[in-house]
């Protein structure tokens, strides 16, 4: 097993929320002397050291500064955070039948059916109360199987293999134990006492918790590993898009240091990046427009600069071989891939596109390219919506990957060589 794969794995492991993938970029950022600042002043810069700010705890901005202006050339790489998750709702205890159950909200365009019988864990960030009345947020995660999401029998439901639909407001409520089923008893059951007993586990400096809201997820406890006959594929939660925001990092931390190098991780891009830490909100604009002195240098910046929004694509599925184009499909362990769309799903242009081919010619790395067949509908990455608000030239790519947006998803285990190897050629202007 490579360095990198042994260390993607165990980034996969800590990154069970947003918050949390958060939280170890920046740990790995300070162990290679990374300083986090809260802004940033352009003045108090110094060339060839690294500095990254997060906002929200669940996005990033990671930058080395070059010896040159930053106006004659930036090279960004763009990820994201979060992943489509089950959610917990505000008020979620319901008792019935002599169980406790969560109400849950599908963050998400996630594939509902593989979350049956899954051991689901729960991890977030809670805010609270202190023993000394003040205001504390901390994050959480239970790293042990505390729910799971029963199905039906068979014997019920005889039509369960062809095709059943899942309800998400009723189908997929997770039980987390027994109660006497006496019609009262899960109303003493407290969620907040539940988050509170955890934070003390995890904070001990903590006599007191009064848990006021939090933002909790279900995630499966079932650890990322390297599988096959021949360990030519990786199976884990939210590769999509972890992956990514692992080999940009490592990238970052790979590039030369008297160039001018970003890293930034945006949450909320599978909700669609409208928000204060998303791609169309200002964190990436105003750390941009802190790196000059001036309107036209920030448009000198952004004329040079150049973008890899990377964010998994879809390899070619052996049983539904059918849902891609003949020319267009991407196999795992075939290197990263250049994802094209003329409606602007995807940010790739033909010159865009032509420097990354150049790229992975001199850096020795095989890339793919995909383009959804022409009567299905197309996702969408960080990469346009940064592309609009920055006017920066921007390029989508990704590692291919099966099972996208299920608990738990494919890639094949040389992809993330590649993918490390391409980035750190992007940062480091061997195109």
């Amino acid at each position: 097993m490579s360095d990198c794969i042994e260390d993607l794995l165990g980034f996969l492991s800590e990154a069970t929320t947003p918050f949390h993938a958060v939280t170890a970029l920046s740990q790995r950022l300070q162990a290679a002397g990374f300083v986090a600042v809260d802004t940033v002043d352009r003045a108090g810069l110094v060339p060839g050291r690294g500095y990254f700010l997060t906002r929200n705890d669940s996005s990033l901005i990671a930058f080395r500064v070059g010896e040159q202006p930053v106006e004659a050339g930036l090279r960004l790489v763009g990820a994201h955070t979060d992943s489509p998750n089950l959610s917990v709702k505000p008020n979620p205890i319901k008792q019935r039948h002599g169980v406790v159950q969560l109400a849950v909200d599908v963050y998400g365009g996630a594939l509902l059916n593989p979350w049956f019988d899954r051991d689901l864990s729960l991890a977030g960030r809670v805010n609270f109360v202190d023993e000394h009345g003040q205001l504390c947020s901390r994050l959480i995660d239970f790293r042990r199987p505390v729910a799971v999401v029963p199905s039906l029998a068979i014997h019920l439901d005889r039509e369960a293999n062809n095709g059943r639909s899942v309800n998400p407001q009723k189908d997929i409520l997770p039980v987390l134990l027994t109660v006497e089923n006496d019609g009262d008893s899960g109303r003493h059951f407290s969620f907040p006492a539940l988050l509170a007993a955890q934070v003390r586990a995890q904070y001990p400096e903590y006599e007191e918790v009064r848990v006021l809201d939090f933002e909790m997820s279900l995630y499966d406890s079932q650890a990322p590993a390297v599988i096959g006959l021949e360990g030519d594929f990786i199976a884990s939660a939210r590769l999509d898009n972890l992956l990514s925001c692992h080999a940009g990092l490592r990238s970052l931390l790979a590039a030369d240091a008297n160039q001018w190098s970003l890293l930034v991780c945006n949450d909320h891009e599978e909700v669609g990046s409208a928000s204060a830490v998303g791609a169309q909100g200002p964190m990436l604009t105003e750390v941009l427009d802190s790196l000059v002195d001036s309107d036209a240098q920030g448009r000198q910046l952004r004329a040079n600069a150049r973008l890899l929004s990377v964010d998994n694509a879809h390899a070619v599925h052996p049983n539904f071989s059918d849902r891609h184009d003949d020319n267009h499909g991407p196999l795992l362990n075939g290197g990263p891939v250049i994802k094209i769309n003329r409606n602007q799903r995807y940010a790739t242009s033909g010159k865009g596109a032509a420097l990354l081919r150049l790229l992975a010619e001199r850096a020795d790395v095989p890339v793919q390219t995909f383009v959804v067949r022409t009567d299905l509908g197309c996702g969408s990455t960080i990469g346009p919506i940064t592309a609009a608000e920055t006017g920066i030239e921007t390029i989508d790519l990704g590692v291919p990957t099966l099972a996208m947006h299920s608990v738990r998803e494919l890639a094949g285990s040389r992809d993330p060589n590649y993918l490390e190897a391409l980035l750190t050629g992007f940062y480091n202007r061997l195109a």
